[in-house]
């Protein structure tokens, strides 16, 4: 983090320009978050609640960019701010519905799964709530976010702050 002598807001040195170094692999995760959407939008997803899923899986990859991009789409849907806040404690929050919780509950244990390897239990309560076909979709959805952060977060390729919905 680099701060300069007239400004006391830090800031973030980009790593690498991801898309210029690697245009052809960029432009297969736009293709890929397109494939993402496509499966999203064919069983209907709630719109805020993807972003809810965007939100939670940058939050606990640390992912800057991603979460200041993802909050602003959310906000722009209609997501109330008093959810988005809430996010990193929705399991002690009354603010998500029974839904939201098994998406929510599934996007934290498969984004961690090199720790949980998705407990049946996460699996069995996202089933309850959601038809295979909406899982799979769910599944593409935060396999997707999950590879964005990585490369945002490897690279510093985008600045937290420059997205403009």
């Amino acid at each position: 983090m680099v701060m300069t002598a007239t400004d006391t807001t830090p800031q973030i040195p980009v790593r690498l320009d991801f898309d210029a170094r690697a245009p052809g692999f960029s432009r297969a995760m736009a293709h890929l978050d397109k494939a993402a959407t496509k499966e999203l939008d064919k069983v209907d997803f709630d719109h805020r609640l993807r972003e809810l899923v965007r939100i939670r899986a940058s939050q606990l990859n640390g992912c800057a960019y991603c979460i200041d991009m993802h909050t602003k789409d959310a906000r722009a849907i209609g997501e109330t701010e008093q959810r988005i806040f809430a996010l990193p404690a929705w399991a002690e929050t009354p603010y998500f519905t029974s839904r939201e919780r098994a998406a929510l509950a599934f996007t934290e244990a498969v984004t961690l799964l090199a720790t949980t390897h998705v407990p049946g239990e996460a699996y069995e309560q996202v089933a309850a709530e959601f038809a295979p076909d909406e899982i799979a979709a769910l599944v593409g959805l935060i396999t997707t976010i999950n590879a964005w952060n990585a490369i945002s977060v490897s690279t510093r390729a985008w600045v937290p702050g420059s997205y403009q919905p």
